[in-house]
């Protein structure tokens, strides 16, 4: 079981790490998530996590094993919803219920704090086992689309026509 804080600023590179390794390079292989056969670079970057973390309307939730950060989640406040994203847990940690853990302590921190209507993230749309896995959390497909975003100083696409889908979760009161 993990332990969880609000993330500070000296826990910003752990959390660029982390994420990285979740999702990006042969690391990511080790678990379940990884974007490695359609995204090559890096997911996110220490000032980015760290500007993240000084916002007042967000907060980086840590989740915590042996002293270790090994999952978190980005949490940031929009009007009645929290959006998640960054929902990353340590390769070789994957597929313990820790992800679900994560989601579960940041819908509970978000909906105590903030008083949010329902959640949303976004998944790209390739990412099908990504987005059951969701479902199975209680989130719904919004049939919602974007364009991946472009940072071709962080990462590149390796397939064309990359799109993300929105999923939602309301709270029922």
């Amino acid at each position: 079981m993990l332990s969880f804080y609000k993330a500070e600023i000296n826990d910003a590179t752990a959390i660029a790490d982390l994420v990285n390794s979740a999702y990006r390079g042969e690391s990511s292989r080790a678990g379940w998530t990884t974007e490695a056969d359609i995204l090559d670079g890096m997911r996110i970057t220490t000032p980015e996590v760290a500007a993240l973390i000084r916002r007042d309307d967000a907060f980086v939730l840590v989740g915590v094993l042996r002293d270790q950060i090994v999952a978190c989640v980005a949490c940031e406040h929009n009007e009645n919803t929290a959006k998640f994203g960054l929902v990353a847990v340590k390769p070789t940690l994957q597929n313990k219920g820790y992800g679900r853990e994560m989601l579960m302590a940041a819908e509970a921190m978000t909906a105590r704090e903030w008083r949010v209507a329902g959640f949303y993230l976004s998944v790209i749309t390739l990412r099908t086992e990504l987005i059951e896995f969701y479902e199975r959390l209680g989130f719904e497909r919004s049939g919602q689309f974007e364009d991946f975003p472009v940072n071709p100083t962080l990462w590149q696409p390796k397939v064309p026509a990359l799109a993300l889908e929105y999923l939602v979760k309301l709270i029922r009161r």
